[in-house]
């Protein structure tokens, strides 16, 4: 490549999360690689916060993925493997993010998109952004979890497949942010805080600080913080809540598919899961 100035310009591209780190997914030669180069995301340190806790704060910004959220890194691997298995239709519940992400990689496919929302309970800017990519809306009288549980028995009954995060595939795509920031500060954090809604980032994130922990690519393994909303605390409060309350619709969940998994990283870290109003 060469700059407008006639010199040589070296430079990398970011390739997307498969490509980046293809020899930590369970990808082939034969595996279709569906990718809006998804991950590559900034990981900024929060100086005003770092200065009044009196330790480095890093805020991985994930806002900057295709869709606007961290389902990217787990779609490009559930729609490519999809894909490689054939896959004509894709079908997820969704409060938001998951649908839109879904919609797009699936678009990209050339795959038709279906997503099962929760009636009135969706976030309404990434509900646009399924509709713009084509998606089928079905509205499903109940919440989240009545939606999962449609789309998987429609999964396992019809030609579609599911990629919410009961899709191993997914999990293996968003444990890269894992990677990514160990690649960056050159080590694992000391303790990760991040929301929990179904469940997925957590357990991605966990699995990836340990593969990399195990390969020796970090030093230590962090803490894992998980917090819910406090009426939307399934794991919190150890029971499944059947009618989850909160604005934050990302996390509005109260039987999450990931629980047992989220539980594991909580304990097997020495971190905590906890709710917040």
């Amino acid at each position: 490549m060469k700059s407008i100035f006639g010199k040589k310009k070296v430079t990398h591209q970011w390739r997307g999360v498969i490509e980046e780190y293809r020899h930590r997914l369970p990808v082939s030669d034969k595996t279709p690689v569906i990718t809006l180069r998804e991950g590559g995301t900034p990981l900024i340190l929060a100086q005003h916060l770092s200065e009044m806790l009196g330790n480095e704060i890093w805020l991985k910004y994930e806002g900057t993925n295709p869709t606007g959220s961290f389902k990217d890194r787990g779609m490009t691997m559930a729609i490519s493997k999809a894909a490689e298995d054939g896959a004509k239709a894709v079908i997820c519940a969704s409060t938001g993010n998951t649908s839109a992400s879904a919609a797009a990689y699936a678009t990209k496919a050339g795959m038709v998109p279906a997503v099962l929302i929760p009636a009135g309970k969706i976030a309404m800017g990434k509900l646009a952004q399924a509709v713009i990519h084509g998606a089928t809306i079905l509205q499903v009288n109940g919440n989240f979890d009545d939606c999962l549980t449609l789309a998987k028995e429609l999964s396992e009954n019809y030609p579609v497949a599911l990629v919410n995060s009961l899709n191993p595939y997914r999990i293996d795509g968003q444990k890269t942010g894992a990677f990514e920031v160990v690649d960056f500060l050159g080590d694992a954090p000391d303790m990760h805080v991040l929301p929990v809604g179904n469940a997925g980032n957590i357990t991605a994130y966990w699995r990836g600080y340990k593969e990399y922990r195990k390969d020796g690519l970090a030093r230590q393994l962090p803490q894992m913080w998980g917090f819910q909303a406090a009426g939307s605390a399934p794991i919190v409060k150890g029971k499944i809540v059947k009618n989850p309350d909160t604005i934050a619709t990302a996390i509005r969940i109260g039987n999450p598919a990931s629980w047992e998994q989220a539980i594991d990283a909580r304990d097997s870290s020495g971190g905590l899961i906890d709710s917040v109003t």
